[in-house]
């Protein structure tokens, strides 16, 4: 892609990503809020975690996105009896004697894992190489997965039985924790007007694999000041109560707060709002617009809080 100079590469993005959105309300009502966070994880090249209860269209937003940046698309229905190599691939033995490896639906560049939470540890962990690593190892070979890659993963809070819960250290790989909530009342009547005739929404791809690209490295040559740096940092270490930067909040409600890579997401997050609304370079209020999502699955609370009804939001929009 050929552009005069990065500012003007920077209109562009916005350009697209109105475009992007224009695409996906065709079939998407609503959930500008969902739609906009797992458009700022795909140029952020971060993953995103989209949790709701059944029906509020998580897969079919994936979907969507999916079509509209022109990019190829997996699923896979995550199941207790669900095995790595149903997800990796395996090595199979051909007409000539010889092992093959065949690749699973990994090998896409979004790939919508459904109700992750219903798949045992070990099948987790096979996704967590792949989200790190941007590879699989199958009978001791590395293979390469396609570029870009996201994982957009889904669950459901209500049903608990039978369920796994993601081990922290899977769920700080997402970027974000993305809550999808119920449509309006104006928002469920156009849904159930839209999704009762014969008629259906064509998406058109807007981008392809090579921009995106294009626009994550565009993203990481963005200027950042050092006010903006201190107070992402400053901001996941407040989350800890063993740090000087705790509040009497934290020490109270919180059993332990984020990692450094939060305080990495709230940046190139931060980036990626700041150049989606038209401006060079991110400010506290594009950390601040981000923070939320960020910051809700890196922190756990203690049963204090649990019993004062203290929310994980209520505690992070204190420290902002």
């Amino acid at each position: 892609m050929n552009f005069e100079s990065d500012v003007k590469a920077l209109d562009s993005l916005k350009e697209v990503t109105e475009k992007l959105e224009k695409e996906i309300g065709k079939v998407i009502v609503g959930q500008q809020e969902a739609v906009r966070l797992v458009v700022i994880s795909i140029f952020s090249n971060g993953h995103a975690l989209l949790v709701g209860v059944p029906g509020l269209a998580k897969t079919l937003l994936v979907n969507s996105i999916a079509k509209a940046l022109g990019l190829s698309f997996n699923r896979v229905q995550f199941t207790p009896d669900l095995m790595p190599s149903d997800i990796i691939g395996a090595e199979v033995l051909d007409e000539s004697r010889h092992f093959k490896f065949v690749k699973g639906p990994i090998f896409a560049n979004v790939v919508l894992a459904d109700e992750i939470n219903r798949t045992p540890p070990k099948t987790q962990a096979a996704l967590l190489e792949a989200m790190q690593e941007k590879s699989v190892t199958n009978a001791g070979h590395s293979h390469a997965l396609p570029q870009p890659f996201f994982v957009l993963a889904t669950q459901n809070p209500i049903e608990q039985e039978g369920t796994y819960p993601l081990p922290e250290a899977q769920l700080d790989r997402f970027m974000f924790n993305i809550w999808v909530d119920y449509p309006t009342y104006q928002e469920e009547i156009d849904v159930v007007k839209r999704t009762t005739v014969n008629t259906s929404g064509d998406i058109q791809s807007v981008l392809s694999a090579e921009q995106i690209l294009f626009y994550q490295q565009l993203i990481r040559k963005m200027p950042v000041a050092d006010n903006v740096f201190d107070y992402a940092v400053k901001l996941a270490r407040k989350t800890r109560k063993d740090s000087a930067e705790a509040t009497e909040d934290v020490k109270k409600y919180l059993y332990w707060g984020a990692g450094p890579r939060a305080s990495q997401y709230l940046i190139i997050g931060a980036k990626v709002n700041a150049a989606l609304r038209g401006k060079y370079s991110p400010d506290i209020e594009d950390v601040k617009a981000i923070a939320v999502p960020i910051l809700r699955h890196r922190i756990s609370r203690n049963y204090k809080a649990e019993a004062d009804g203290i929310s994980v939001e209520k505690i992070i929009e204190s420290l902002l």
